[in-house]
């Protein structure tokens, strides 16, 4: 990932995830989605199945912090931007998820807050997942 022309954050094989806040996620659903996103089981086993996690295979976790998520695209041609979370507080959140991440995980790389990113991405299979904050 390239902010102004410079790497920012790279990871090998692992998880390349796009981080976005609506108004009303607390640090606990943030903390629920980590721990989601370390144990979801996406990565083939011996049998081609997929049935390993993040920290069964020892991957890397890229962490991307991404507003446009939460774009309410329901009406009309262009998103709005009403549901995401303030930028100031979605900073402060970003910043508490990468530190809970480091604390939880061996290998964690991150995009930077607000800035303008070239994001890099390989995607070993056709699999990609949504994983929402307050989903059970």
């Amino acid at each position: 990932m390239l902010v102004d022309a410079r790497v920012v954050g790279e990871i090998d094989r692992g998880v390349l995830a796009l981080v976005g806040f609506e108004r009303g996620d607390d640090m606990m659903h943030a903390e629920r989605l980590l721990e989601r996103v370390l144990t979801y089981r996406i990565f083939e086993d011996t049998s081609g199945r997929m049935n390993l996690s993040l920290r069964d295979v020892e991957g890397g976790l890229l962490l991307v912090p991404q507003f446009t998520l939460a774009a309410d695209t329901h009406k009309g041609t262009r998103p709005g931007f009403s549901t995401a979370m303030a930028p100031a507080e979605a900073r402060e959140r970003f910043a508490e998820v990468v530190d809970l991440a480091r604390q939880r995980h061996p290998t964690v790389a991150t995009g930077e807050f607000g800035a303008h990113m070239q994001v890099s991405l390989v995607n070993d299979g056709p699999v990609t997942f949504w994983l929402r904050a307050g989903a059970d």
